[in-house]
């Protein structure tokens, strides 16, 4: 009976496989065949892009048998730096751009170029030939040391989600491989190899910020309706010379709300009593009429910083978009980079702009991270169910054959 045995096996490898692909590791190496960059990970990538019949979703890992371009660069100090370029599938490259200062190196510019000539990860794609999309990360690191996150790392740009699994990313090597000194994301909470001698005492995050309501209306009507709730995040320099990272809930008992509307922008204002204001604005894009969040500003004072009057804001995003006339909603927190020393978490949001009829919300599009995350339940599900036929299968089988061992006298 090695039947049952091997189902285990089988199943451990299905459901294995599908909550990400393998991981790869990545190398670039200058002239002298010495490494200056290496990350391990898998990918995951949430997308939609358009049809002829409309909008589809679509998710793909990184394949297993993604290369290293040689056009990936070590760089060259004071002039250029280190980039690694991953090449995959029908012409679709995903690319890392590094940057440092004295302490510490980040992943500055994560950028996907894709083809929607590939008709096996974009069948029936309205349109051809290949689109970029870019933002930039929270991957960072010290000096000499790895970063390294076990939970998912993900970067939205765009229309595009990339999770990066159980990372292990370096760049600037010193000694041609992986330092055994790490820093932690922030996902995985701190790590006891890398946390200072002393270290000073920081405020606990707060809870999630409630969800409020937001009606934006002229004489035409409703030209945005919208719920969530909103959590800022600031990193800036105190008077003492020491960065820190802020982190604060739009609290609707204390905001007030307005906004205005016009045929290709519609403007979301909130102001809190401490003088901190928020704007969001929504763009359509008219040859697929379909709307989504374009830019985000914000303004506040921060008395402890070296420079206590803090602004920020970005005009070219693309997120929480959906069909003109449908609503776009997203249980999961969605994190929106603005710059980076600001960022702004989205919890539990329904919105839809420009067309709304009767004030009521209209067809609801989900976010990729929704229905991703409901694949894996239905997927494991399903896997466990094929378990038990197995077993069954494979206990009739025996049964069968123990029976057929003995002869009637």
């Amino acid at each position: 009976m090695a039947a049952p045995g091997g189902a285990w096996r089988s199943l451990l490898l299905l459901l294995l496989g599908l909550m990400h692909g393998a991981s790869a590791v990545f190398v670039v190496k200058n002239g002298n065949g010495t490494a200056c960059i290496m990350a391990n990970f898998s990918a995951t990538f949430l997308m939609n892009y358009d049809t002829k019949n409309g909008s589809q979703n679509v998710t793909f890992d990184l394949p297993s048998n993604a290369e290293v371009l040689n056009s990936s660069s070590c760089g060259k100090e004071n002039t250029s730096d280190p980039i690694l370029m991953i090449a995959f599938g029908g012409g679709h490259t995903l690319t890392l751009n590094f940057t440092r200062n004295v302490t510490r190196y980040r992943v500055q510019l994560m950028s996907f170029v894709y083809n929607l000539s590939d008709t096996h990860i974009f069948p029936n794609a309205s349109s051809t030939g290949t689109k970029t999309v870019e933002f930039i990360t929270d991957i960072k690191a010290d000096i000499d040391k790895k970063y390294r996150c076990v939970s998912g790392t993900q970067v939205h740009m765009n229309n595009v989600t990339v999770t990066l699994h159980d990372a292990t990313i370096q760049a600037y090597l010193s000694n041609n491989s992986f330092s055994k000194g790490e820093t932690r994301c922030e996902q995985d909470g701190p790590s006891p190899t890398t946390a200072p001698p002393h270290p000073s005492p920081s405020p606990p995050p707060p809870e999630s910020p409630s969800v409020d309501k937001y009606n934006v209306s002229d004489v035409n009507g409703t030209c945005l309706l919208a719920s969530m709730g909103l959590q800022l995040n600031v990193t800036y320099e105190k008077k003492d010379n020491t960065t820190v990272i802020r982190v604060f809930n739009i609290n609707p008992n204390k905001t007030s709300a307005n906004g205005s509307c016009s045929a290709h922008l519609v403007t979301l204002d909130i102001r809190s009593e401490d003088g901190t204001a928020l704007r969001l604005q929504f763009g359509m894009n008219a040859t697929s009429s379909r709307f989504f969040l374009q830019g985000i500003h914000m303004n506040t004072t921060l008395p402890d910083a070296r420079a206590p009057t803090f602004r920020a804001g970005n005009d070219s995003l693309r997120v929480l978009q959906a069909t003109v006339g449908n609503s776009y909603k997203c249980n999961a927190e969605e994190r929106v980079h603005v710059t980076e020393a600001f960022s702004v978490n989205i919890f539990k949001v329904w919105v839809q702009a420009f067309k709304v009829e009767g004030d009521k919300f209209g067809s609801v599009e989900e976010c990729l991270l929704d229905e991703n995350s409901m694949l894996i339940p239905i997927a494991v599900g399903g896997a466990l169910a094929g378990l038990v036929l197995i077993v069954l299968i494979a206990y009739l089988i025996g049964r069968k054959r123990s029976h057929a061992g003995y002869q009637t006298i």
